[in-house]
């Protein structure tokens, strides 16, 4: 991605209650760059839950669409339309895919009058190991050429899909961890600054700000350590 962003903390809000998500997110909005909004908060509240957030910093909507073309051409069209900055499909899903998710992204931000926002292809999840796992690096370049423009890889695989996508694409990694802090179900993890200086543009934290006994000043202490 160039310019990489001036800051890279995506803070995973990863509750059911609308009102302590929003508490969270006015908090930490003057030190994090986005706010990941996923399935439990979004099956819980719905496009309401990516609007209220939104007023405070922007949405990275994590839903790894994940359905015959057409369908997520669709969804990624309303998802485009709630003006976030950026959202998922899951890369396993195919080329014909996320093209349709690409188009429908882009009919649904003009639709809106919004600046289109980033589709991210889901490659391996850093809660899974294992060898049998599809290639991170084939998965990402197969979902670049269909259309995405970016992909979220694990933190072990930053620097093998960053030589294979290039440096005009956007690599977010989830996973990351604080040195010392635990791992949580966290299988494939990285410091914030291991991750950026292998390659990452964003990266996703969740508890280790969200639990920590000060938030802010954890969110803090990791954007001190990556500039």
């Amino acid at each position: 991605m160039i310019p990489r962003p001036e800051n890279p903390v995506i803070v995973a809000v990863d509750v059911s209650r609308l009102d302590e998500a929003e508490s969270t997110v006015r908090e930490l909005a003057p030190y994090v760059g986005s706010i990941k909004v996923g399935l439990q908060l979004f099956t819980a509240h719905g496009p309401d839950a990516v609007r209220r957030l939104a007023s405070h910093a922007p949405v990275f909507l994590d839903l790894k669409l994940h359905d015959i073309p057409n369908t997520v051409r669709e969804a990624s069209r309303n998802v485009a339309a709630l003006g976030v900055s950026m959202f998922t499909v899951h890369a396993l899903g195919g080329a014909a895919m996320i093209a349709a998710a690409a188009q429908g992204s882009r009919e649904g931000a003009e639709e809106a009058g919004v600046p289109p926002p980033l589709l991210a292809a889901v490659t391996v999840l850093s809660s899974v190991s294992g060898e049998e796992l599809a290639s991170s690096a084939s998965l990402a370049f197969e979902a670049k050429s269909a259309g995405a423009t970016a992909c979220v890889v694990s933190g072990e695989d930053v620097s093998t899909v960053r030589e294979v996508v290039g440096e005009a694409f956007c690599l977010i990694v989830p996973g990351i961890r604080p040195a010392g802090s635990n791992g949580h179900d966290q299988v494939r993890i990285l410091t914030p600054s291991e991750a950026i200086e292998r390659g990452a543009d964003f990266l996703v934290i969740g508890r280790p700000i969200t639990s920590a006994e000060d938030p802010a000043g954890a969110a803090r202490s990791i954007l001190a350590s990556v500039r």
